[in-house]
């Protein structure tokens, strides 16, 4: 095929459209996968009602499940006919939202036994963003294979997760709880607490409560002198009224806290246009003292041992092992491509998900 179908957002805030792009053989160390599953992200509602880092018109998706069509030179690892599950984000080439996808292998994981490409489909991005977060931002060791009788330098240390039932939510505090960190905290719905519990948090807190600040520090043993209540703080929403301000309120001076970008202001609807902060620093009064950050997962490769292993090795292995649950999934269904990538945009708009994962066919069967 010289061309196929992708969905792309070609104005801010508009509906999506169908391109036929070009299909490009694999290269160097690359195949090509026929994309039959993915997983829509608050990244793609975005790129397609905000233009975030976006050059119109532009492919939309990243997380990808299918099966391997074409394999270049110098591939190691896949055949013909492997099933596949990755992120992919760099150029339009690897991108999620369209039939075929050409990628590097170590942008690829195979699909373990036992598993489905709708549940694996649910990983990629924000296992990776998980793992990226805990090493780089948190700054915690990540060894791998994890050693027998390992135990974490911070295993006691309390670590908030603030949206633990978001996807990245669910992965880290699994990977958290994997590595030996015994004193994970989270915020969720009530509905959701049992779930979190489950993944190895310790102590949940609803969100939607007017007091839930003051519950967590009043829910904190005296610390050490000179040492904040909380120190590690993940904020997996970057809502600035619903997540970042709160979390003002709770990191004290010797804490470092991580936030997912873009910092919504505005968020999305039907009718009106979303606002963002890229700087964590300046988007909120942090109090002196706290080391508060962005998360950037596109810079994951940097770390060469992650760009290596991390999802040709690392998630399948995890996955396999049970280390890892896959997210919940809500198929979004529809006779077409664009309807179905219309609807699950449409769904993230209007906050119809809650500890799910939209799912959704692209290539038809």
């Amino acid at each position: 095929m010289a061309t196929h179908p992708a969905v792309a957002t070609t104005a801010v805030h508009a509906p999506l459209e169908i391109l036929h792009v070009a299909t490009i053989a694999p290269g160097q160390g690359e195949v090509r996968v026929r994309v039959e599953w993915t997983a829509s992200t608050p990244l793609d509602l975005h790129q397609a009602d905000g233009g975030l880092l976006v050059h119109h018109p532009q492919v939309l998706g990243d997380g990808i499940a299918g099966t391997v069509v074409e394999v270049g030179s110098g591939v190691k690892n896949l055949k013909l006919g492997d099933k596949v599950f990755g992120f992919g984000w760099r150029e339009r080439k690897e991108k999620a939202y369209q039939e075929f996808s050409t990628l590097p292998e170590f942008l690829l994981g195979k699909l373990p036994t036992g598993f489905t490409l709708q549940q694996a489909v649910t990983l990629p991005n924000n296992f990776v963003t998980a793992c990226h977060t805990i090493t780089a931002d948190l700054g915690l060791p990540f060894p791998w294979p994890k050693p027998v009788d390992y135990v974490p330098p911070r295993a006691n240390d309390r670590i908030l997760i603030w949206g633990g039932a978001s996807s990245v939510g669910q992965y880290a505090i699994q990977i958290l709880s994997y590595y030996g960190y015994c004193n994970i905290w989270t915020t969720a719905s009530t509905r959701h607490h049992e779930t979190m519990r489950s993944l190895g948090a310790m102590e949940c807190f609803d969100y939607r409560s007017p007091s839930v600040t003051s519950d967590i520090l009043e829910s904190c043993a005296p610390q050490r002198t000179g040492e904040p209540s909380i120190p590690l703080i993940l904020d997996c929403i970057g809502s600035l009224k619903g997540t970042v301000e709160p979390i003002t309120k709770i990191a004290q001076s010797g804490a470092k806290v991580a936030v997912l970008l873009p910092i919504i202001v505005k968020d999305s609807s039907d009718e009106s246009m979303p606002e963002y902060a890229m700087d964590v620093s300046t988007a909120a009064p942090w109090a002196k003292g706290v080391d508060a950050v962005g998360v950037r997962t596109h810079f994951y490769l940097n770390n060469e041992f992650f760009r290596e292993q991390l999802q040709s090795s690392i998630m399948p292995a995890m996955l396999a092992e049970g280390i890892i649950k896959p997210n919940p999934q809500r198929i979004v269904e529809g006779t077409t491509l664009l309807e179905r990538a219309q609807r699950a945009m449409d769904t993230l708009r209007r906050k119809e998900v809650s500890g799910e994962r939209l799912v959704w066919r692209v290539a038809d069967v």
